[in-house]
């Protein structure tokens, strides 16, 4: 269990009978509450069909009704949840994670669960109940609609998509077909093996077929899916990767004009210019502890109308549903891009900075409290500057670097900038000699890709 969802490996962490049992504790916490109807979705892994169906038995033995949407990325499950007023929601899906794990995403009434509310749900006793029953719901033209009235404004553009062989496939290429523009596609053929590369756009390596599209076919930008469409990835005209906070800015910068004054809630692992950019245009910008239901939660808090996290992970509460749903991220983008022009330009005006992308590093769940408390205890030592909201994010004149432990993998993960390159490499240094100390072995980190 992570802090956020469920995962494992199937057939040794994750098992039919898990999932079945999950499905009669979720009917008794709907039940509870007084609810009646949970929508169940399910993402394209190979074990997914499987999972689903144990889970809307455990449903129905449990006395709720399962209201089956099928297979499709986790924003039509929270769309169904959402449009049908239904009492909670079950998405199978493994996310970003290896072909060889599935999960489980929750929602009670309209919230995720996570947390002690997890720990509670699955440690809770349930029994069958009567009453219970499925039926299969086609959400997904309903789904497609609501889409395309979000890309309102969006211009004739040339755009690639790289879906990943996940869950966003089929809805990509529906969605393709009614927007302006022109469009060419790869690897939108739905295959729980992910033949073509890993499903997640916030490592630089998977973008790299999406990169080489735009370049070789003149386009406009691309844009990239994880595996249950939750993450977004996007290139620019010149296959250069816009980063998650980038982004993040670009569309802030646009919902400020209609909520001047509005909050924006980004996590620990944003850039500087990101909360400069911010201010600039009128906003005020929150730090969040990382973590996509707590950004969420600091979403709602702060009433902020946009939200977003390094891995991908962007939220809108303007006009939509509050949920990180980046099928809607990506035709709101072109919206944007349609009132403020080429993103491409937008991002060659930025200040420059120098900045890793996000570094994970293989850390047991049990070591992760040892390691960051052994550096803090050094750092202390040091007199450094540390914001502790979520990890260690350590201030100096040259920049900045974090540390933190992630909620959904046995790794810690960490990134740096700065205002120059020689400082990027000695801030860079410092942050290696830390670790390196507390005896994590960076050079595994490194070679998984994440380029710092």
């Amino acid at each position: 269990m992570r802090s956020y969802d469920l995962r494992g490996r199937v057939g040794a962490d994750l098992t039919v009978r898990d999932a079945r049992a999950l499905g009669l504790r979720i009917a008794a916490a709907v039940l509870e509450r007084g609810g009646r109807t949970v929508a169940v979705g399910h993402d394209g892994r190979l074990s997914s069909p499987m999972l689903e169906a144990a889970v809307v038995d455990g449903l129905v033995a449990g006395g709720v009704e399962a209201w089956r949407t099928g297979l499709g990325p986790t924003g039509q499950l929270y769309f169904a949840v959402h449009a049908l007023e239904l009492d909670g929601g079950v998405m199978v899906t493994g996310s970003h994670n290896p072909s060889d794990e599935n999960g489980f995403k929750i929602l009670l009434g309209i919230d995720p669960v996570h947390g002690s509310s997890l720990q509670a749900l699955v440690g809770r006793s349930a029994a069958p109940a009567l009453g219970g029953g499925s039926r299969a719901v086609a959400i997904q033209d309903a789904y497609l609609a609501r889409l395309l009235q979000a890309a309102h404004g969006a211009p004739a553009l040339r755009i690639g998509w790289d879906a990943g062989n996940g869950a966003t496939g089929r809805v990509v290429e529906r969605l393709t077909e009614r927007l302006p523009g022109e469009h060419h596609l790869i690897h939108c053929r739905i295959d729980g093996r992910f033949p073509a590369h890993h499903p997640d756009p916030s490592d630089p390596a998977n973008l790299a077929d999406l990169r080489t599209l735009v370049r070789e076919h003149g386009l406009d930008l691309g844009i990239a899916f994880d595996g249950d469409g939750d993450r977004i990835g996007v290139v620019d005209a010149h296959g250069g990767i816009v980063w998650p906070d980038q982004l993040l800015l670009y569309l802030a910068q646009d919902v400020l004009t209609r909520h001047p004054g509005a909050a924006v809630v980004a996590d620990v692992k944003s850039s500087r210019v990101l909360f400069d950019g911010i201010a600039e245009a009128g906003g005020r910008g929150v730090l969040s502890p990382s973590g996509y239901v707590l950004i969420r939660e600091a979403m709602l808090r702060e009433g902020a109308p946009v939200a977003g996290e390094m891995s991908g992970h962007l939220f809108f509460a303007e006009d939509w549903y509050g949920t990180d749903d980046a099928l809607h991220n990506a035709v709101r983008l072109l919206g944007v891009i349609g009132r403020r022009g080429s993103l491409t330009t937008w991002r060659e005006a930025l200040p420059r900075t120098h900045a890793t992308p996000e570094l994970r590093l293989p850390c047991p769940d049990v070591d992760k409290p040892r390691v960051l408390a052994g550096i803090e205890q050094a750092l202390l030592a040091e007199g450094a500057a540390i914001d502790r909201t979520d990890g260690l994010r350590v201030t100096t004149p040259e920049g900045w670097w974090l540390l933190r432990a992630s909620g959904t993998e046995p790794k810690l993960t960490a990134r740096v900038e700065a205002w120059t390159a020689e400082g990027l490499e000695r801030l860079r240094g410092k942050l290696m000699g830390h670790l390196r100390g507390a005896g994590v072995d960076v050079g595994r980190g490194e070679e998984a890709g994440s380029g710092i």
